[in-house]
């Protein structure tokens, strides 16, 4: 019950950060401050931002991103020893970023908001 209340507060925390500093900063299609995630999204998945809902797109970001976030601090907190904690952090990190943004790329590109070549 304790890792269930503790990652719906983190979540819930995270998202709300997210909202007012990525959604908050982007309103626009600023090419020159677009977050690190959009530039990934469009370089990777050749995502045309012309197609999509930008906003709708920076709210998604900020949904993925908090719950990876906060999923891999409800599994370190799983754990007694702070050095194994930070461990299973700097493990879990990139391998959940990746799979996370590439189910939001698949989505995006199965919708057919890719460049036209």
């Amino acid at each position: 019950m304790k890792q269930i209340v503790l990652f719906l507060l983190t979540y819930i925390f995270v998202f709300i950060i997210y909202k007012v500093m990525l959604i908050g900063k982007n309103k626009k299609r600023n090419s020159k401050k677009k977050p690190m995630e959009v530039k990934y999204l469009e370089t990777k998945y050749n995502l045309d931002l012309k197609k999509l809902n930008y906003k709708n797109l920076l709210r998604i970001i900020a949904l993925v991103s908090s719950l990876d976030i906060s999923l891999i601090v409800t599994i370190a907190f799983l754990f007694e020893s702070s050095i194994l904690e930070l461990l299973i952090i700097l493990v879990l990190i990139i391998p959940t970023i990746i799979i996370s943004y590439s189910f939001v790329g698949n989505y995006y590109v199965k919708k057919g908001m890719i460049k036209d070549e």
